[in-house]
């Protein structure tokens, strides 16, 4: 397995695909970055040369924000938006949706599996 950035990207699959397990990779971003190298972007990832390897290395270092750079700041922007408890930093910290979506149906991805709370006792067990 050719290993790019410190990870492992899979020998059977083309090129631009396999460029993809990246962070911060696309299918756009590692098109071009197939184009501007000039390999075939359908040559499979284990026919690559060390050569190539060590040019996508220096592309993707000099042209790109990927991996743990990425994560990074993407990390420090959420902390930025928490620590000055902007609106959106506050969605944040208490695991709800942060771009407007509706909360009082779905938005189960964020809010977790549902906290049953127990109902009212009904009008009939309130007569005598």
């Amino acid at each position: 397995m050719p290993r790019i950035l410190g990870v492992d990207i899979p020998n059977n699959k083309p090129t631009y695909i396999s460029l993809q397990y990246l962070h911060g990779i696309g299918e756009v971003k590692a098109i071009e970055i197939c184009r501007t190298l000039g390999l075939e972007t359908h040559r499979r990832a284990r026919e690559l040369s060390d050569d190539d390897i060590q040019r996508i290395n220096n592309i993707l270092d000099n042209q790109f924000v990927v991996e743990g750079q990425l994560r990074r700041q993407t990390g420090d922007n959420i902390s930025r938006l928490r620590s000055i408890q902007c609106y959106r930093g506050v969605r944040h910290r208490r695991g709800l949706p942060v771009r407007g979506q509706n909360t009082q149906t779905n938005a189960r991805t964020r809010k977790g599996a549902k906290k049953t709370v127990a109902g009212k006792k009904g009008v009939k067990d309130m007569r005598h």
